[in-house]
């Protein structure tokens, strides 16, 4: 998450303002949904290790990310540097504990149950692979701030879909829950690109590419997931345990 930020004066100093309160918002939802699990009893801390861990890890980030939008918008760009290159470690461990969270979950739970199996186990590895291209694309067009700070954005944004999913009403929107929670995050993009045309004039491209990317991704997923191979992949990932004649729970809206 390293950069170097241009020097210009007010509405630059905005647009960092702009950046902070974002991650912060994105920060709340995230937390307001986990800790609205816990109160409410769905969830608990009497899990396997590997839950543990990617809670650790995944909240690491969002203190990580917290303090790199803070310390920016406070001009402090020298301890930003370097703290920015912790995500050369901190991401890829994302990437594989979020991928072997994902395999855990449909294995021991089928996945939530507002989603079908298929959906869960290909949207969200294929997520987290997106998150992290987003972050590494960031990284490398550090020195074009305005690249970076956009692209980062859109990073967070879309995995804020597990904070979203604890707080909305999930039931009530099967078969289409998964694409719900994922336009509402997608609208954290929306609404910064609007805002951002509005102080600029114009729309950065860096949004069309993070939004396009986003969406885009998801879409080729539930292509993947609903065909023949996607669900031969998802009826292994559930393994021997579950016998074919129960596998019809695992996909009750596709």
């Amino acid at each position: 998450m390293a950069s170097h930020v241009e020097t210009r004066g007010g509405p630059l100093s905005a647009e960092h303002r702009f950046f902070m309160i974002s991650a912060w918002v994105m920060a709340a939802v995230i937390v307001a949904g986990f800790s609205t699990n816990l109160v409410l009893g769905r969830s608990s801390f009497a899990m396997p290790p590997i839950f543990h861990v990617h809670a650790f890890v995944f909240f690491g980030w969002l203190v990580l990310y917290l303090t790199q939008t803070s310390l920016i918008a406070g001009g402090n760009v020298a301890l930003h540097r370097r703290l920015g290159w912790l995500t050369l470690g901190w991401v890829p461990a994302m990437v594989v504990l979020g991928t072997a969270m994902t395999i855990t979950s449909v294995r021991r739970f089928g996945g939530p149950p507002f989603f079908d199996a298929n959906e869960f186990l290909f949207q969200n590895i294929v997520g987290i692979f997106v998150f992290a291209g987003m972050v590494g694309a960031a990284i490398v067009m550090r020195r074009r701030t305005d690249w970076h700070r956009r692209l980062m954005y859109c990073a967070m944004a879309s995995i804020t879909g597990p904070g979203l999913g604890r707080i909305l009403p999930m039931p009530l929107f099967i078969p289409w829950a998964w694409w719900v929670v994922q336009g509402v995050a997608g609208l954290f993009m929306v609404v910064a690109m609007i805002l951002d045309r509005r102080r600029t004039g114009r729309i950065h491209p860096a949004w069309l590419w993070g939004i396009g990317i986003f969406f885009g991704s998801q879409i080729v997923c539930d292509l993947v997931a609903y065909s023949p191979w996607g669900l031969s992949i998802t009826h292994d990932v559930l393994g021997p345990s579950n016998s074919r004649t129960d596998l019809h729970a695992h996909f009750p809206h596709g």
